[in-house]
């Protein structure tokens, strides 16, 4: 049997990431998993104070550098290009986190919202993976390939009814997304770029925050874990698909969400 050097198989020594909506939550945690696995990290946000804030703070895990953008626009993604492509000439890991949300009841929920969520939760993803995929491709090679992470979640799996209100566009999106993960895989594993996407469940975060004061008994209710996730039960698997260990892990969509999208005690609204 070979020997597995466990210090080498999930370290992240010298690779580049860019995480897109990497100045709070689940991007947030996802950067700082990677700083500390010894990646550099660049994080984009719209906000440009709050991005330049993360960065100074995720610094003490490792190099960050912030550059503040909005991915939702194609000016902004050709910004978000040229001013990484000033500083680097390859990519090793992009994680496409950034994204957005509207819930509303059946009735009421208006055009725009899904016009909106698409937009910057699909098409958004598409566009910046292929916009960077030259660099990407800088990055590969066959023993180690270059690696796309595109945040899905778990409402993708399942139709969520903890909060009793509608989230339509947003469940659709995401499901979209899980299906876009795996025709990029399929489009770009022969060029030694690895596509996967994870499926969060509820974890804390500002977004978070008024869904877990009202709805958190029933959202732990919810979970066969009976809990909510962790920031670094997030960070790992991110580390690991981007990892040696990962290099094989192609065209997955991984639950990451304490079973909560396979169990089917839910709340109606």
């Amino acid at each position: 049997m070979p020997q597995m050097d466990l210090n080498t198989l999930f370290s992240l020594n010298g690779k580049i990431a860019l995480v897109t909506g990497g100045s709070r939550g689940i991007g947030k945690m996802i950067a700082q998993g990677l700083l500390q696995a010894g990646a550099k990290v660049y994080i984009t946000a719209r906000k440009k104070m709050a991005c330049e804030e993360a960065a100074t703070e995720l610094s003490a895990f490792g190099p960050c550098m912030a550059i503040p953008g909005d991915v939702g626009t194609a000016d902004g993604r050709t910004e978000l290009l040229k001013a990484f492509s000033e500083r680097e000439d390859k990519l090793h890991i992009l994680v496409n986190n950034a994204g957005t949300n509207w819930g509303e009841m059946f009735e009421k929920y208006p055009d725009e919202a899904f016009e909106k969520v698409l937009h910057l939760n699909v098409s958004a993803v598409f566009s910046l993976t292929r916009d960077f995929v030259h660099l990407l491709e800088n990055a590969a090679t066959k023993e180690d390939p270059a690696r796309v992470i595109n945040i899905g979640s778990m409402d993708g799996l399942h139709i969520p009814t903890v909060m009793r209100t509608g989230t339509y566009a947003y469940t659709s999106s995401k499901a979209a997304v899980h299906h876009l993960t795996r025709n990029l895989a399929v489009t770009l594993g022969p060029r030694q770029i690895t596509v996967n996407a994870i499926a969060p469940g509820f974890f804390p975060s500002r977004m978070t925050e008024f869904v877990f004061d009202k709805y958190l008994p029933d959202i732990e209710e919810n979970s066969l874990m009976k809990r909510v996730g962790k920031p670094e039960e997030m960070a790992a698997i991110a580390v690991y698909l981007c990892s040696k260990g990962g290099s094989y892990t192609n065209g997955a969509v991984i639950p990451v969400d304490g079973g909560t999208s396979i169990n089917h005690q839910h709340v109606t609204f």
